[in-house]
C-alpha cells in the first residue's frame, strides 16, 4: 500500500478544498493535473453515488470495469492519487451527492459498509479496489438525500478501523448545507467525530450572498464548539467556484478572500475554503488560485 505524504495539516486556518470528479463545468483535467497546482491542499472525488451496492461516477474519467461486475476499475486515477499525496495533498472520497441511490436502513447497515469502504479505498485488503494499491485519505459524506440512518453507526465504525492501524492519519469530512441543522447530516454531526465540516454556503438564504446579515456562519461555530464530538473540528466556506458552479451564492474572488479573511479573524473553527468544484474554480479566470493565494498569505492560524 502507498502512503500519504504527512504534509497536509489539519489543524491549519489556511487550506483550500476543491471537489472534483463531477465535471460541472462540462470537462475536466485530470485529477493529477490539478494536484499538480500548488494552491490546493485537499482534493475530494465525487462521488460514490450509490451504496451499499457500491457504484462510482467520475464523470467519465474512468470507464473500465472489473470483469463481470459494474464496479468501476481506475488504475490511471488510482496513479494520480499517489501523485497527489506524494505532493503532500489529502484525496477523500466523497458518498452521496445531490443525485444517486444510496442510504442505510440500520445501524448495522452502516457498520458493514464501513467494513466494505474499508477494504475497497482505505487500509483494508478487498479484493475488488477500484484504485487499486492507492490508499485514499479518508471519507466525506456529502449526505442530500434518503434516510438519515446508519451514518453515524458508518462513521464509528470506520474510526474503528483507523485507530487500528497505526500506517496513516485518515480524516472524515462532512458538507452539510448551512441552514442549520442541517437536515440530512445532523444528527450524526452530532454524535459522530468529524475533522473537517465543509458548509455549503451556497443555494440556500444563508450562504455567502446573504453576508453579513443573513450569513450564519457564527451558528456553525457555535456548534462546532459546544456540540460536535470533536471540538477542535475545523469548519470550511463552501464556495462555488464560478457563476455557473451553483443556482445562488457566487461570490468573485476578491470578495470571499474579504470574508474567509474576517472571519479567520473572529474563529478559531475556521479551517480555510471549499469549492464546488475544480473543473469550475481553477479555469481562465484563476478563481481558485486567486482565493487560495489569498488564504495562504493571511498565515497558517489565528493569532
Amino acid at each position: 500500500m502507498v502512503l500519504a505524504s504527512t504534509a497536509f495539516d489539519v489543524s491549519s486556518q489556511s487550506n483550500f478544498v476543491a471537489y472534483w470528479g463531477q465535471s460541472s463545468a462540462g470537462s475536466q483535467k485530470s485529477l493529477g493535473e490539478y494536484c499538480g497546482d500548488s494552491s490546493i491542499d485537499v482534493i475530494v472525488m465525487a462521488f460514490l453515488y450509490q451504496f451499499p451496492n457500491t457504484k462510482l461516477d467520475l464523470s467519465a474519467t474512468c470507464r473500465s470495469t472489473f470483469p463481470g461486475s459494474e464496479l468501476l476499475h481506475c488504475p490511471d486515477v488510482a496513479a494520480d492519487i499517489k501523485k497527489c499525496q506524494s505532493q503532500g495533498k489529502a484525496v477523500i472520497l466523497s458518498m452521496g451527492g445531490a443525485a444517486g441511490a444510496y442510504g442505510f436502513s440500520s445501524d448495522d447497515d452502516g457498520r458493514k459498509y464501513a467494513d466494505t469502504v474499508w477494504d475497497m479505498f482505505l487500509g483494508g485488503s478487498g479484493s475488488q479496489r477500484p484504485f487499486d494499491d492507492a490508499v485514499l485519505d479518508g471519507v466525506d459524506l456529502d449526505i442530500e438525500g434518503g434516510s438519515t440512518a446508519g451514518y453515524a453507526a458508518y462513521v464509528a465504525q470506520l474510526r474503528s478501523h483507523f485507530e487500528a492501524s497505526s500506517d496513516k492519519k485518515y480524516y472524515i469530512t462532512g458538507a452539510p448545507q448551512c441552514p442549520f441543522p442541517d437536515a440530512m447530516l445532523g444528527s450524526t454531526l452530532n454524535s459522530a467525530w468529524f475533522d473537517m465540516v465543509f458548509v455549503q454556503f451556497y443555494n440556500n438564504f444563508c450562504g455567502l450572498d446573504a453576508y453579513p446579515q443573513g450569513f450564519n456562519y457564527g451558528q456553525w461555530d457555535t456548534w462546532a464548539k459546544s456540540q460536535s464530538a470533536n471540538k477542535n473540528v475545523k469548519l470550511y466556506i463552501g464556495a462555488p467556484g464560478s457563476q455557473s458552479a451553483a443556482g445562488r451564492g457566487y461570490v468573485d474572488a476578491s470578495t470571499i478572500n474579504s470574508i474567509a479573511s474576517d472571519i479567520r479573524s473572529k474563529y478559531t473553527s475556521f479551517g480555510g475554503v471549499m469549492t464546488w468544484d475544480a473543473s469550475q474554480a481553477f479555469d481562465a479566470s484563476s478563481w481558485g488560485q486567486s482565493v487560495s493565494s489569498a488564504l495562504k498569505s493571511g498565515g497558517s492560524k489565528k493569532r
